[in-house]
């Protein structure tokens, strides 16, 4: 029987690719209106909540050997002070100042002898119009959890109105369970190894009684790893977002009115996430050209995580995500063209199977031995299957409050992988959309022109679909012509 605390093999892998200055953790910026709580009262919410994600009070425990996946276990010594840190920012307290601490945070590994998350609580935020605001800065290990079901834990940890609602209390505090010995954990990955067959010999019997469906769903999931194949053995392009990365970060974001988008959805067609690559592509585009590259025919390759996780699991940790490689058009200059040549790919991708088979892929993880898994792991990171990662997270749209503070924005960020420079998250909340832009420090010294270019790419893309000028930011963020991190 398997282990349900035991890692996933994809969530396994993140670990494995954690090297080099890489860190694979899942961030985000949160700003909120209102003065900062007190930090003791925010440990005591977060404290509080945490029988609801008892995860978040479980550390590794690696199997001797190397001859089974890590598992989770609780951490005997769980403090949730060691995990709720505090700051104040250096005056004038802006958003850059901002922006500058959440890139050192993000450059920083999680405590692996230690559950896999941190919060940090950041006062002396100054408001663009008066007022106070404070923001918090977290970090989840992408093994623990990722973008979707972090979503639902956020809302979890969150209230919907600003008077805190009434948690229902576990039944008695909470006591860790012993922590297994290397013996315990050797014997039950040895266990479930044996008790394999068994898995094989279910399968086996599923085919017997419906060989039609079977052979259907076979015959799909490897036309996926075909069109898969086709796809991500080719290597990405050379760019200047390819590079050995380096232990320091930049980080920027930039602002966008989520109604902005569906309407240029609506007039140009496809979907909301083409109306994200193609504001992506376009941002890329003109970045690379004020930098004197010539784009003429370049096509760009992102990898696009997509989620693969059922209603019945929301809430759950761990990984369910596969990915898609979608062209990114950069020689284009013209935003409808481009948003049209996005669209017919995006498509082309969907029709191709590539989802399915990706995640073929990702289940098959969970039968390969440790040792190839690591390894397989350091290729992937080694190779230039894609030039970055371009992630789309639909995230509440309602109003969300911590201790009757209002949260005003999020501005996620998704981790960089070795030979990655940029990467670029989006997160939509309460009628806004927040690209959370994460550079290495050294390949990217103009970040904020990327910035600068993606709230170009915005405005054009919505001249172009006869949309109205998008709103100024409501207080979340700062004004279009501030400079980056």
């Amino acid at each position: 029987m398997a282990n349900r605390d035991r890692l996933s093999g994809l969530d396994a892998a993140f670990l494995h690719l954690e090297s080099g200055g890489a860190h694979m953790h899942v961030a985000a910026v949160f700003v909120f209106d209102g003065p900062a709580p007190p930090y003791d009262d925010l440990v005591q919410a977060i404290d509080e909540r945490l029988h609801v994600v008892p995860r978040y009070r479980q550390k590794l425990a690696h199997v001797p050997l190397g001859q089974g996946r890590p598992e989770w276990v609780d951490d005997p010594h769980f403090n949730a002070r060691y995990h709720v840190r505090h700051s104040a920012l250096p005056a004038p307290g802006g958003d850059a100042e901002l922006e500058r601490l959440a890139a050192r945070l993000f450059a920083l590994p999680l405590d692996r002898t230690k559950p896999l998350w941190e919060m940090n609580l950041v006062e002396g935020l100054a408001p663009p119009d008066g007022g106070e605001r404070f923001a918090i800065v977290s970090k989840t290990h992408h093994a623990l959890v990722d973008g979707v079901s972090g979503v639902d834990i956020t809302s979890v940890l969150f209230d919907t109105s600003p008077e805190p609602a009434g948690r229902a209390q576990p039944s008695r505090p909470w006591t860790p369970r012993p922590e297994p010995t290397p013996p315990q954990l050797l014997a039950r990955a040895l266990a479930e190894r044996a008790a394999s067959p068994a898995g094989v010999a279910r399968a086996i019997r599923t085919v017997a009684r419906s060989p039609r469906e079977t052979a259907e769903r076979a015959a799909k999931g490897l036309a996926g790893l075909g069109a898969m194949a086709r796809a991500g053995l080719r290597p990405a392009p050379a760019s200047p977002l390819n590079v050995p990365i380096g232990p320091h970060r930049r980080y920027t974001w930039v602002d966008a009115d989520l109604e902005t988008f569906r309407a240029i959805k609506s007039a140009l067609g496809g979907t909301f996430n083409d109306a994200v690559l193609a504001t992506v592509t376009l941002a890329l585009g003109r970045w690379l050209r004020g930098r004197g590259h010539d784009t003429e025919g370049l096509v760009l390759k992102a990898m696009v995580p997509i989620s693969v996780r059922a209603e019945t699991e929301r809430g759950a940790l761990g990984n369910r995500v596969a990915a898609m490689w979608a062209p990114l058009p950069v020689g284009i200059e013209d935003p409808r063209a481009v948003y049209a040549a996005v669209q017919r790919d995006m498509a082309g991708l969907k029709e191709s199977g590539q989802a399915v088979g990706a995640q073929a892929l990702t289940q098959l993880t969970d039968f390969a031995p440790p040792t190839i898994l690591s390894q397989a792991a350091r290729l992937q990171a080694r190779q230039r299957y894609f030039n970055l990662v371009v992630t789309n997270v639909p995230g509440p749209q309602i109003p969300l409050y911590l201790l009757g503070r209002e949260l005003r924005a999020i501005y996620p960020a998704v981790p960089l992988a070795r030979n990655q420079a940029l990467g670029v998250a989006v997160m939509s909340y309460n009628g806004r959309l927040g690209f959370g832009l994460l550079g290495d420090y050294d390949a990217l010294p103009d970040l904020a022109d990327v910035g600068a270019a993606l709230r170009d790419a915005i405005a054009r893309l919505a001249e172009a679909a006869g949309v109205p000028e998008p709103p100024a930011p409501d207080g979340g963020g700062a004004a279009p012509a501030r400079r980056g991190a």
